[in-house]
């Protein structure tokens, strides 16, 4: 089997301004489940568009449409697996913002952690069968990731999960969660050419939303929605 994992985020990595940081996103079980997903979303956007009267030249993403079709739009993903990590930024060591490639590495760390206890919660509840994982395809919102910061989080998935990890004193060794897995594509995107990247955004927004509004505990573990807290 292969799964689909599409994602976007919510917020500003700046401690200064910014209390949380958040990646949200929705994983789908193989092409078929992806591509009725993608036709349900772009009719559910369609409805959104008429409500909010945009044209079809715009997206229908968070930042432009009201809470009321953003709920709409979260609710047409519920019968899909979703997640989310939120960073508590006051919490992260002052050491992760003194440099621009400690931050990448930091979300990359953040993000790979977000996803697996996502993977792992399917495994515990039987929805996946980890020897039958033989490629994970990711799908990123692009951002100002430079091209080795691309190569980078590409290497640090597959060691996550094809590989396996070493703790930071290299004795002992964490097997993959998908020993059969054969390899991971990562392709950032541009969210108006890649329809579920859209619906990853608006699973960012609702995630950050409940962060910031201190309910959290509401929305995990409903409607197949996990949330992971970091640091």
């Amino acid at each position: 089997m292969d799964l689909y994992i599409y994602s976007d985020e919510s917020g500003v990595f700046d401690r200064e301004h910014n209390d949380f940081y958040v990646f949200g996103g929705v994983i789908f079980l193989g092409k078929e489940e992806r591509d009725i997903a993608s036709r349900k979303y772009i009719a559910a956007e369609n409805v959104a568009r008429a409500a909010e009267n945009l044209s079809q030249e715009q997206e229908v993403k968070a930042a432009v449409v009201s809470n009321a079709v953003k709920g709409k739009l979260y609710r047409s993903l519920n019968a899909y697996h979703k997640f989310g990590v939120v960073v508590h930024q006051k919490k992260v060591l002052d050491r992760i913002y003194l440099s621009k490639k400690d931050k990448q590495r930091f979300l990359d760390y953040v993000y790979k952690m977000g996803v697996k206890a996502k993977f792992q919660q399917m495994i515990h509840n039987g929805i996946i069968d980890p020897k039958e994982i033989a490629h994970l395809n990711f799908y990123v919102d692009e951002h100002t990731t430079a091209t080795n910061g691309k190569y980078e989080l590409r290497e640090s998935l597959e060691q996550e999960f094809k590989r396996g990890t070493f703790s930071m004193n290299y004795m002992h060794h964490f097997p993959p969660i998908f020993p059969q897995m054969q390899d991971v594509k990562l392709e950032f995107c541009n969210s108006a050419s890649k329809t579920l990247v859209r619906a990853a955004d608006i699973v960012a927004n609702k995630v950050y939303y409940h962060a910031v509004t201190d309910c959290l505990l509401a929305i995990h573990d409903v409607n197949n929605l996990n949330i992971l807290n970091l640091p």
